[in-house]
């Protein structure tokens, strides 16, 4: 029994010696692989270092402290971390392992002066935390270069290669540095998760909060901004479109590429050390896509400015504008929604319901805001086939300092929209207590002829005070008219294939005064008449002729106003005067009937539309052959008579 015990006590001993020789033996191997990887990272031409390298054999967890890497030539991102520890460690094989954990404390990145801007920017990392983490053994070299597209490159290219159910990060620090032309900050984000990363891809990504300070540097006066956005949520990232924009053999890629699925926040908060204060409900943007053949950064960067106290000259300024137009035509967006904002100004505090974009219409809905006048309200304004790329193209053409704008560059204004709506409006009328009120503002065109609309509607609904300063409505101030409600629908369309323009119809409804109508048509109408060269287009007006003319005035108070004013203008009783009128009409009516009996018609059915009140009164012209457009209206300007003779004339008139 004696030599039974002794033996079990020897083997027992036998087996310690072996297990911590054993674990001796692995630890420095542990050592060995580490310090083999920071080699290679010396032999790149960095600076690598690190402290104590542990192993424990049981659990699997390497973990190595004080790291610090310095790309070293052209220095220009120096990483530092306290630890890392890697549980439940293994190769999976020959390029790759992995970790049921990884734990990293004390991480800070600097990168030093980088791009054309020279930012300098830090981010420091307290704790981050990696489940179920593959990646590969041996990382790649840092780039030594100067570019700041090779830096992004290798980060996204490493993001790609690893894998982890999640990532969980409680803070992280980012500081700032422009300079002092274009101002430093700090932003702090709280409660960073991402969950299911792989291939460059991440599931969700969470974020508590993000707070951040900005010193703004302006002319004669410096800024200091300072906010707060909670709950920021990032839905199906895919780092892999970035990417290939980033690689120069990608540069023919056209196809749209899914960066972001869903973009959120909750609320924001802006405040300024000048006073301001802005509040935002949240956030939302959907289906972000870029195209790699336009989205190039690598272009970007380049046209950023070296020296930023040169400006940038006329020809620099337009081909930058170009460049940026062509990047935003790498961006597809299907939906943005900015929800309730308040501005807080020393003036009052302005309101907005509302911003939305989506499908090429770009809206602001619910303003509510002061102005000098009084308070200003807006139900919705709307620009349609928004796009921004067009947009910039058009104003870089207005940007030659000293020249005015050609035609033709503004009438780009009509290849940038097709549109614009503003609807609900309440606004104080100059300097009185009245307001107007618009219920609609509607303008939509198309079917453009170079840079000219053949095609367009225009509708007004709105009640506007009048203005007893203006000459023009002195008459209906006189009159004790004190408004005018307006309502217009303008619509004119040109049919190349017929050569046919018609206007139908242009109706403008002056409330409690008149309704008038218009009706006309031209044929033979060529495209040359678009043209923006004045000659060519006299030229080619030489062959419009003249269609139907037809026209109509309604009576809701006109009448009675013109007699009131001319009663009071010759101190006459309004009877008297309407009778003067109507004899002032016959007279001069029967000028007319000498040279062209058929205008007997028309003078009787104005005579008779003055004689009674709230009578509709309508004239149609036919033409009684081909009249020409243009030789139409030199006759109208020297002898009107003459040319009433070239068309039927009927007139009516009906309560």
């Amino acid at each position: 029994m004696k030599r039974i015990l002794i033996g079990l006590i020897v083997a027992a001993v036998l087996a310690a010696g072996g297990w911590f020789g054993f674990n001796l033996y692995v630890q420095h191997r542990a050592t060995a692989e580490v310090e083999a990887a920071f080699e290679r990272l010396r032999a790149g031409g960095a600076k690598a270092s690190h402290g104590k390298v542990a192993f424990e054999l049981s659990s699997r967890t390497l973990t190595v402290e004080d790291v610090a890497v310095d790309p070293g030539n052209q220095s220009q991102a120096l990483v530092k971390i306290g630890a890392i520890k890697s549980t439940g460690i293994r190769q999976v094989d020959e390029t790759r392992f992995a970790a049921d954990s990884i734990d990293i404390s004390g991480f800070e990145v600097a990168l030093d002066e980088v791009g054309p801007g020279k930012l300098k920017i830090s981010y420091k990392i307290p704790q981050m935390t990696l489940r179920d983490y593959a990646g590969p053994l041996h990382l790649q070299s840092a780039p030594t270069s100067g570019s700041l597209i090779d830096v992004y490159r290798f980060v996204l290219d490493q993001f790609a290669s690893v894998t982890a159910t999640s990532v969980t990060v409680p803070s992280i620090n980012v500081n700032f540095d422009a300079g002092s032309s274009s101002g430093s900050g700090e932003v702090v984000y709280s409660g960073l998760a991402l969950q299911n990363l792989g291939r460059g891809k991440v599931d969700a990504m969470k974020t508590d909060r993000a707070t951040f300070t900005i010193n703004v540097q302006q002319p004669g006066k410096a800024d200091k901004l300072t906010g707060e956005i909670s709950t920021i949520i990032v839905n199906d990232f895919d780092s892999t479109p970035i990417l290939a924009a980033l690689d120069p053999q990608m540069s023919g890629d056209d196809s749209y590429r899914r960066v972001y699925r869903q973009i959120s926040t909750g609320p924001y908060v802006l405040k300024s050390a000048q006073g301001m204060r802005m509040d935002i409900d949240g956030f939302a943007m959907e289906d972000i896509d870029v195209q790699p053949s336009k989205f190039r950064l690598a272009e970007m960067f380049a046209l950023l400015p070296q020296d930023k106290s040169a400006p940038p000259t006329p020809a620099q300024a337009r081909e930058l504008l170009e460049k940026v137009a062509g990047f935003y035509e790498g961006i597809r967006i299907g939906k943005v929604e900015i929800g309730k904002t308040s501005v807080g100004t020393p003036q009052g505090t302005g309101k907005i319901n509302a911003v939305r974009y989506r499908q090429g219409e770009f809206a602001v809905e619910g303003v509510d805001a002061p102005s000098p006048q009084g308070q200003f309200k807006m139900e919705r304004f709307a620009l349609k086939s928004f796009s921004m790329p067009n947009l910039m193209r058009w104003a870089a053409g207005l940007a030659t300092p000293g020249q005015v704008p050609s035609p033709d560059q503004m009438l780009g204004l009509f290849r940038v929209l097709e549109g614009a709506e503003i609807k609900g409006v309440v606004a104080p009328f100059k300097n009185t207590r009245q307001l107007v009120t618009i219920d609609t503002i509607s303008l939509n065109w198309g079917q453009l002829v170079g840079s000219i609309p053949s095609k367009a509607n225009l509708v007004v609904k709105m009640v506007t005070p009048t203005d007893p300063t203006s000459p023009a409505q002195r008459a209906l101030t006189m009159a004790g008219v004190d408004k005018l409600a307006i309502d217009l629908d303008l619509g004119a369309a040109w049919t190349e294939s017929s050569g046919a323009f018609a206007l139908t119809p242009a109706t403008i409804d002056l409330g409690n005064l008149a309704k008038a109508q218009a009706r006309f048509a031209l044929a033979n109408v060529p495209r040359g008449v678009f043209s923006l060269d004045a000659a060519q287009a006299m030229g080619q007006a030489a062959q419009i002729e003249t269609g139907a003319i037809e026209l109509s005035l309604h009576d809701s108070g006109v009448v009675d106003l013109v007699v009131a004013q001319f009663a009071r203008i010759q101190n006459v009783s309004r009877d008297a005067a309407r009778s003067a009128i109507v004899e002032m009409i016959r007279a001069q009516g029967e000028k007319v009937t000498t040279a062209n009996l058929d205008a007997k018609p028309a003078v009787d059915a104005i005579a008779g539309f003055v004689a009674t009140s709230g009578q509709t009164l309508t004239i149609k012209l036919t033409p009684l052959g081909k009249v020409p457009m243009l030789q139409l209206m030199d006759v109208l300007n020297h002898e009107p008579i003459v040319a009433l003779a070239q068309f039927r004339i009927e007139a009516s008139t009906g309560l």
